[in-house]
């Protein structure tokens, strides 16, 4: 079933972003085997994903992070700029606190490692595009530590009870739509929510919240 743009209804479009020709046919290969999602196209740098992701508008792109002339973290922060709707999970070999805090700073929506499982690669894809955040558990570690070298950006007594709810949801994963049915509410309430956790903890997006409210205790 075909929406009004002609695409797919059911499922997830990727754009695959990756300077080695040859993993980026390891990935459409694996790919395109999956019912649910549909390899849309391709880019060899972020320069051109920038520009294939404009054109293409895909839900999920797999981008590596290292990559010659403008590499991900930079593509991470332009893709941001006109609210692309994509969103964006890193694949990438490169497993230094370094390379995963920036590139998740810079908006990721997962990091994981080039040698993960095929199915579990599928399984973070679909996550994803649900909203979900999706972390190898040393780049959570990573971020763990980091936000503990850090001054607390808020006070959970800054949080209403609502928002303490709405924000150990984040924490568990769980996306927007998910947490409206949970806590009966609308999707423009919890997105309402959402932004006032950010603005009251001074955190940019859902994975500092998330790190956050693990920090902190506030957890499902």
């Amino acid at each position: 079933m075909a929406d009004s743009t002609g695409r797919s209804a059911s499922r997830i479009r990727v754009l695959l972003v990756d300077d080695h020709q040859v993993v980026r046919r390891g990935l459409r290969t694996f790919l395109e085997v999956q019912e649910d999602i549909e390899v849309v196209g391709e880019a060899s740098d972020g320069e051109e994903g920038i520009a294939r992701a404009e054109e293409l508008r895909p839900d999920v792109i797999l981008m590596d992070v290292k990559m010659p002339g403008t590499d991900g973290i930079e593509a991470l922060r332009r893709l941001r700029e006109p609210a692309n709707p994509a969103r964006v999970l890193i694949v990438t070999s490169f497993t230094e606190q370094r390379t995963a805090v920036p590139a998740l700073r810079a908006g990721a929506a997962g990091y994981v490692y080039k040698d993960i499982d095929p199915d579990a690669l599928a399984a973070a894809i679909r996550s994803v595009r649900a909203g979900h955040v999706v972390l190898q558990p040393e780049v959570a570690e990573a971020l763990l530590a980091q936000e503990e070298q850090s001054p607390a950006a808020g006070r959970p007594g800054s949080l209403t009870d609502r928002e303490r709810e709405v924000l150990g949801l984040i924490a568990d994963g769980r996306s927007n739509r998910e947490i409206a049915r949970a806590l009966v509410l609308s999707e423009k309430t919890v997105k309402t929510h959402v932004s006032n956790i950010l603005m009251k903890l001074d955190l940019s997006d859902r994975t500092q919240a998330a790190l956050w409210a693990v920090r902190h205790g506030i957890t499902e």
